[in-house]
C-alpha cells in the first residue's frame, strides 16, 4: 500500500509506474517533460527515480487514410511528384471557405480543439503580423466560448483573409490538409500531436511550439538545416504570441522563394509518419525487457 499513496489516497497509476518493468509514452521530449515539476503531475520525482525506465515513442499515422495521393475529400490527389496539384486544392478551398482567390499568399491553417492549452489565444495575439504579411487563415475546431468568439470576431473584421468554421468536419479537415500551405501548432504542452504528422504527409509545413511531440517530429527551417535539406517545418520557442508571429513571419519568407519552399515540402512529404517505424521501436523495446516469469513463480 505504500507504494501505491498519493496524497492520502491510493492511486494505481502510481504502482503501476513504480512497479513496471518499463515506462513508455509517446515522445521523447514529453518523456523528460514528465520528469519535471511542471508537467509531471505529482509523478515527477518517481519518473526521476527510473532514469532508464522510461521511454518516448512517437505515435504514427494511419497513412492509408492520410495520404494525399488516394485521399476521396481532396478535389485533386497528388503527390511528392505529382505537387503541382496541390495548387488545385489550395484554390478550391479558398474558393469554399470564401477567402480571397490569392494563389501568392501564404495560406495557414488550424485543425484544433480550440483551448488555451492548444496556444490558440496566441494565435488571436499573433494574427495582426500574419495578415501585415499578405498571409490568410483559416480554422476550423470547436472549444472555449472566449476563443471561438475572437476567431468569429476575427473573421468578421478580416473578410477574404480569415475563415472560421466552427464544429467539426473530418472531410474539410482533410480538405484544409491539402489545400493551406502550412499549419499551425502553437501548442502550450502536446504530448505527441497528430495534426503536425497530416501536415508533414501532405507537404503542408508545420509550424510548432518547440514541446513534447511538437519538437520532435518538426525539424525547424534554420539556416543550417535548408542548407543540409533536412528542414521539414518551423519551431518557435519559448511558447508566447511574439515567438509565434516571428515563426509565420519566418514561414512567409521562405515561401516567398518558391524553389526553396518547394524543397521542403518535399523534404517533409518523404518522411516516413506511419506506424510502421513506431511498431519498430516498440518491438525493440519489449524485446529488451526481461522475460516473464513462469506460471507460478514468485
Amino acid at each position: 500500500v505504500d507504494g501505491m499513496e498519493y496524497w492520502g489516497n491510493l492511486s494505481f497509476l502510481k504502482a503501476g509506474v513504480r512497479w513496471a518493468d518499463h515506462l513508455s509514452t509517446v515522445s521523447p521530449t514529453y518523456a523528460r517533460e514528465i520528469r519535471t515539476v511542471e508537467h509531471g503531475m505529482g509523478f515527477d520525482g518517481l519518473l526521476r527515480a527510473r532514469p532508464d525506465g522510461l521511454t518516448g515513442i512517437v505515435n504514427g499515422i494511419d497513412d492509408a487514410v492520410w495520404n494525399p495521393a488516394t485521399d476521396p475529400a481532396l478535389v485533386a490527389q497528388y503527390s511528392v511528384r505529382r505537387l503541382h496539384a496541390k495548387a488545385t486544392n489550395k484554390a478550391a478551398l479558398q474558393a469554399e471557405l470564401q477567402l480571397e482567390a490569392r494563389p501568392g499568399a501564404p495560406l495557414f491553417c488550424v485543425v484544433s480543439r480550440l483551448s488555451t492549452q492548444k496556444g490558440l489565444d496566441l494565435l488571436l495575439a499573433a494574427l495582426p503580423r500574419l495578415l501585415a504579411r499578405g498571409a490568410q487563415l483559416a480554422v476550423l475546431g470547436t472549444g472555449e466560448r472566449a476563443l471561438e468568439d475572437g476567431l468569429r470576431r476575427a473573421a468578421h473584421d478580416h473578410p477574404g483573409d480569415v475563415a472560421v468554421t466552427i464544429g467539426y468536419d473530418e472531410p474539410l479537415s482533410h480538405r484544409m490538409q491539402g489545400g493551406a500551405d502550412a499549419i499551425l501548432v502553437p501548442s502550450r504542452f502536446e504530448p505527441c500531436g497528430l495534426t503536425q504528422l497530416y501536415g508533414l504527409r501532405y507537404g503542408t509545413l508545420p509550424v510548432v511550439a518547440r514541446v513534447g511531440g511538437l519538437a520532435d517530429t518538426v525539424i525547424d527551417a534554420n539556416e543550417a538545416a535548408l542548407r543540409d535539406g533536412v528542414a521539414t517545418g518551423f519551431q518557435f520557442s519559448p511558447v508566447v504570441a511574439d515567438a509565434l508571429a516571428v515563426a509565420v513571419e519566418r514561414a512567409c519568407d521562405l515561401f516567398a522563394d518558391p524553389l526553396a519552399w518547394q524543397r521542403v515540402v518535399k523534404r517533409a512529404m518523404t518522411r516516413d509518419v506511419g506506424w510502421s517505424v513506431a511498431a519498430g521501436a516498440y518491438r525493440d523495446l519489449y524485446d529488451r525487457l526481461p522475460p516473464p516469469a513462469p506460471p507460478g513463480f514468485t
